[in-house]
């Protein structure tokens, strides 16, 4: 008697793909979120640069910084929302923007850069790695 070869795949061929594919994910996926957060960042440094150069322009046209984000044509979130702006502190030489992570938003879980600062001297805080 003859018997005809099977075309088909074992369980056990299968089960090993189903693995490796949960492996790969495994790598994959942490690292495709840390990539969207780095990416998401790029929100924040653009809103912070941004209203510096409105504040220089402001400067140039007023005796001191302006102390309201209204008064730079900014709302208090940036243009993608996941992060909340604010003017924390402003003197008639020096002024402090702040960008916090939106605590609701896709950016929440970045702890390593969740508040970021610029000044008028163009310091930035935090430096490692945020900027």
């Amino acid at each position: 008697m003859r018997t005809t070869p099977s075309n088909g795949f074992t369980l056990i061929e299968l089960m090993i793909v189903v693995v490796i594919i949960g492996v790969l994910a495994a790598i994959a996926l942490p690292a495709y979120q840390g990539y969207s957060q780095k990416a998401r960042r790029s929100d924040a440094k653009h809103a912070l640069l941004d209203i510096q150069l409105n504040q220089e322009k402001w400067r140039a046209n007023n005796s001191s910084y302006a102390s309201a984000l209204s008064d730079l044509n900014w709302t208090t979130t940036s243009v993608d929302e996941h992060y909340d702006l604010a003017i924390t502190a402003v003197a008639t030489n020096a002024y402090t923007l702040t960008a916090t992570v939106d605590s609701a938003g896709l950016q929440a879980n970045d702890t390593t850069c969740a508040t970021m600062t610029l000044n008028q001297n163009n310091d930035k805080t935090p430096v490692s790695g945020c900027w």
